[in-house]
């Protein structure tokens, strides 16, 4: 999945990345595909990963390629790890937020969803 969310994000092709997809046949592990590519986000520079995977995500979802219970346990795990991706990845938590507001305001995903992501606590 990370090598094919890597060749989406060079070559910018959609309906390539979903055709690798439905190859897998792993409907039950499509979280995985969701994990990575927000972990991908988290770890890149500059907004232009942000809205490419939204994009992707965006277009799974409303294919249909990729049901809610797939993409709520995706961004789970995320909300789930994000204090040790924190760890590699210094600014996570904020960039976190904007992809969650992002595919929030896209309908990527839903109210609940956006709500439950951790918000970073601010210690003075």
């Amino acid at each position: 999945m990370n090598l094919l969310l890597k060749e989406y994000l060079i070559s910018g092709d959609v309906s390539e990345a979903e055709h690798c997809l439905r190859d897998l046949e792993v409907p039950h592990f499509h979280h995985e595909l969701v994990y990575e590519a927000i972990v991908m986000v988290l770890e890149s520079n500059g907004d232009t990963a942000s809205h490419m995977m939204m994009k992707l995500l965006q277009s799974f979802w409303k294919t249909g390629l990729i049901t809610v219970d797939q993409m709520n346990r995706g961004f789970q795990r995320v909300y789930d790890e994000l204090h040790e991706i924190c760890l590699d990845v210094p600014h996570a938590h904020p960039i976190m937020e904007a992809f969650v507001d992002l595919c929030y305001q896209e309908s990527v995903i839903t109210k609940q969803l956006r709500d439950a992501c951790p918000f970073r606590l601010v210690l003075y």
